[in-house]
């Protein structure tokens, strides 16, 4: 346990890493709040989501950013183990996930005003 007069160093890839995770946490909240919002006239209600989501999104994407600076080397190293499987069951399982889910869900805008 540190003394006082030895404090332990500020952990910039653990405040980096919390950081996006949580905004990545709030962002789908917020785009949730940001849906019920849509059809409002700008309400008090409505700008503050947006804000919300706007902020927590440009936040979201500067602490990715700076996470694959900060990773860059393990990054680097998944890539080359990647090479050599080409695919494996787990990734196409996500894959196939991540379209099946973002289609669904995106699908409604084909039904909305009919």
């Amino acid at each position: 346990m540190p003394t006082d007069n030895q404090q332990k160093a500020f952990n910039k890839r653990a405040f980096i890493s919390t950081a996006l995770f949580v905004s990545g946490l709030i962002l789908p909240f917020s785009g949730f709040m940001n849906h019920s919002y849509q059809f409002d006239t700008l309400t008090i209600g409505r700008h503050f989501w947006m804000s919300v989501h706007d902020a927590a999104g440009l936040l979201f994407v500067i602490f990715a950013i700076l996470h694959i600076l900060y990773n860059w080397r393990a990054l680097l190293h998944y890539a080359k183990k990647a090479k050599e499987r080409f695919l494996t069951k787990e990734a196409l399982a996500a894959i196939v996930l991540v379209i099946l889910v973002v289609g669904l869900i995106s699908s409604h805008a084909f039904h909305v005003g009919k």
